[in-house]
């Protein structure tokens, strides 16, 4: 996947996961027969409860994810994803709440895995994958994390 390669530990990004982070991140079911092949489809509709932007995922885009992480009292964890220092882990059950239940429910029916699977591969996941998406401790815009999952 190229800018993921190294974000996760072992350097795996399984295509569930891609679509799980595509639908948090940049609002798009990603599809293909490989990663490197995922293009873009239209989002499914959004469940009730949730505050998604037209490009902007589930929860608005990164900057929409980093909120609802500090608004569950993770804003520390969030910050050291973006900044330049270690990232500190989260436990699947802090991001299962600091994303709730409709948008847990709606990504493991997106990608067909079970909610407490998808919250383990997020929670190992998003550290590494927001810290590739802000080299230089900036949220970048929605059209630019878009285009680190398309290309």
């Amino acid at each position: 996947m190229g800018l993921f390669d190294n974000a996760v530990p072992g350097g795996n990004i399984t295509k569930p996961l891609m679509i799980a982070l595509g639908a948090l991140l940049v609002g798009k079911m990603l599809s293909g027969r490989s990663e490197e092949a995922a293009m873009p489809q239209a989002p499914a509709p959004t469940p009730a409860g949730t505050d998604a932007s037209a490009d902007g995922g589930l929860l608005g885009g990164l900057g929409g994810l980093l909120d609802k992480l500090k608004n569950a009292g993770h804003g520390n964890v969030a910050d050291s994803w973006v900044g330049t220092g270690q990232n500190q882990s989260i436990n699947p059950g802090d991001l299962g709440s600091a994303l709730g239940p409709a948008v847990i429910r709606e990504i493991a029916q997106r990608t067909g895995m079970n909610e407490q699977e998808l919250l383990q591969q997020l929670s190992t996941a998003l550290p590494g994958i927001v810290d590739k998406l802000t080299p230089n401790g900036q949220v970048p815009q929605n059209h630019q994390v878009a285009s680190a999952f398309n290309s």
